[in-house]
């Protein structure tokens, strides 16, 4: 049980116990004492509707659906998040910088489910070791950068999103045709007329409606990850999310999310357009398709907020900030980073003789050189 501070006091020596990751429980980090956490298995993780959520927040209605939490926010890149334990300083995960100052109180849709943590600090560094290994063109004097010390567990926040799609089209379906075609070729210094098939394609109008599912399309509510980075990380265990418990969140930092639930949507409406046009084509037939336009309309929106957790590093090299992330229920690592220019100028001249040398082995079998 939380104390008046929200921190969860060891029973034996008083100290903040901690969640430890993979193991469903607080452990104390001085006498290793362990609280299991019990998930009352009677909470349903339920979807919401999107469209009275909307209209809830409009009115400022439904308090009882949201929570306040303290962040602390980032004067350098932006990234505002909930340090735990009542602090108001320490390092940003995003940019390494010193966060520090005044919290400031921020209410937000509080999040029904999320998944703990399941792979804990030891093991993401060295997934990150492996990862680190595999990128070849990553400068020798990386590994003195990389912080691999210096991961910080943070609970990133996600939107999910149900919806029911339908979708009128107007477009052209493709036919192939062929003809033959008479062309002349010179062969043994003669002009010999050959025959070859030539192929053509006949359009003809379409049109029709379409209609799709969507289930649990993730989109992540951070601004402060690139999306091409989370969507990396993926796929996430999401049939073993648990009810919102605060101790999980015991030793993490809470990212407060930053695109709001309206945005999120939108977002998933771009990753559902490929889907829906894939559906279209089939639905048009022939051997090519062509989609002159299109229209759908969204229905039985559902949505669920979740917290999602994340390892995360960032680390100068050369004065420009990196960071890499570990996806902390596979090990999954994503991330940017720099580049060695001397290795692949030596990539792309090892490359060059290599081709060099096959032209000349070929040149002479063939008795040219």
């Amino acid at each position: 049980m939380s104390d008046s501070t929200g921190n969860f006091p060891c029973i034996n020596c008083g100290a903040d116990l901690k969640f430890e990751p993979g193991q469903n429980a607080l452990k104390c980090p001085y006498c290793s004492a362990e609280n299991s956490i019990e998930n009352d298995e009677s909470v349903e993780i339920i979807e919401n509707d999107y469209l009275s959520k909307l209209k809830e927040l409009k009115e400022n209605a439904n308090e009882s659906d949201t929570i306040e939490i303290i962040a602390v926010k980032c004067d350098n890149c932006g990234a505002q998040v909930s340090l735990g334990e009542n602090k108001t300083a320490g390092e940003c995960v995003f940019c390494g910088s010193h966060l520090g100052g005044q919290g400031k109180s921020v209410k937000e849709i509080k999040p029904e489910s999320m998944l703990p943590f399941k792979v804990s600090k030891k093991e993401a560094a060295v997934c990150f070791s492996q990862w680190l290994k595999k990128r070849w063109f990553a400068p020798n004097k990386l590994k003195e950068f990389a912080r691999m010390d210096g991961l910080k567990g943070i609970y990133s926040p996600y939107w999910t999103y149900d919806s029911n799609t339908t979708t009128q089209y107007r477009g052209q379906r493709g036919e192939y045709y062929y003809t033959t075609e008479s062309y002349t070729e010179e062969v043994d210094g003669k002009s010999v007329t050959k025959t070859r098939q030539v192929r053509h394609t006949r359009w003809h109008s379409a049109s029709g409606t379409v209609k799709n599912t969507f289930d649990d399309l993730l989109i992540t509510a951070s601004g402060n990850l690139l999306p091409k980075y989370t969507e990396a990380l993926e796929p996430w265990d999401l049939e073993n999310l648990v009810p919102f418990n605060e101790q999980y969140l015991s030793g993490f930092q809470v990212e407060s999310y930053t695109v709001e639930l309206d945005e999120g949507f939108e977002k998933a409406k771009s990753r559902m357009e490929p889907v829906i046009n894939s559906t279209i084509r089939n639905d048009i037939g022939g051997d090519e398709q062509r989609i002159s336009s299109k229209n759908s309309a969204y229905e039985d929106i559902k949505f669920k907020h979740l917290l999602l957790p994340v390892w995360i590093s960032a680390y100068k090299f050369k004065d420009k900030i990196y960071n890499f992330m570990v996806n902390a229920r596979t090990g999954e690592v994503q991330g940017n980073r720099p580049y060695s220019v001397a290795k692949i100028v030596l990539a792309s001249l090892c490359a060059a003789l290599i081709i060099g040398g096959g032209v000349l082995i070929y040149l002479y079998s063939e008795g040219k050189i």
